[in-house]
């Protein structure tokens, strides 16, 4: 079964004036599907072709000749957990348990907005800023380069916030600290985050 490009939980122009519709039909429609398209040519006619795309990434993400198969595979579930981590008229604060958790790990919703401010403008070259369930039970920001993402590391994923330059660049140009800004005010879909608190 070949992997698809899965649909947008919204259309292309739902997050304007914040992401635009061009940033998006670029990202979900070249950058996205690219990485749809290159893994499932990398893996045609190989034992892999039958697995789920976590047990692709989780089996190929030591393995040097499969790096291709990794970053393709890993980019695709990278996308799709993020186009779900933002929402039309997303932003403000969580509630509910995870924002209890949010408190009590971070201290306040403040500090934990500015770690996640920090890790995305922080991040040297491209990647992504993440809000994850460590393996302690705690919440913690963190950061990955390139394809790398929380699921390797033994950790679950909450929320993350794409910081390859084509995320942005068409509506922010070099203005990272700003896109991540608006990210965390205006698009963070706290009820994608907490619904993964909760599994």
């Amino acid at each position: 079964m070949a992997f698809k490009l899965p649909p947008l939980p919204y259309s292309e122009n739902a997050l304007e004036p914040h992401i635009s519709a061009r940033t998006m039909s670029f990202h979900y429609g070249k950058h996205h599907q690219a990485y749809v398209t290159n893994l499932n040519n990398l893996i045609e006619g190989t034992d892999l072709e039958t697995r789920s795309l976590e047990d692709i990434i989780r089996s190929t993400v030591s393995d040097t000749t499969k790096v291709g198969i990794f970053n393709n595979a890993a980019q695709v579930w990278n996308h799709t957990f993020y186009w779900h981590s933002m929402a039309p008229n997303g932003g403000g604060e969580p509630q509910g348990s995870l924002r209890e958790k949010i408190n009590k790990d971070f201290g306040s919703f403040e500090e934990f907005a500015k770690l996640f401010k920090q890790a995305g403008v922080g991040q040297f070259g491209s990647g992504w800023a993440w809000l994850v369930l460590a393996k302690d039970g705690h919440l913690k920001v963190t950061k990955t380069a390139n394809a790398d993402l929380p699921l390797i590391h033994g950790e679950h994923a909450l929320l993350t916030c794409d910081i390859w330059e084509h995320a942005y660049y068409l509506d922010y140009q070099n203005r990272r600290p700003d896109y991540v800004d608006v990210f965390l005010k205006n698009l963070a879909n706290w009820d994608f985050a907490q619904k993964n608190f909760e599994e």
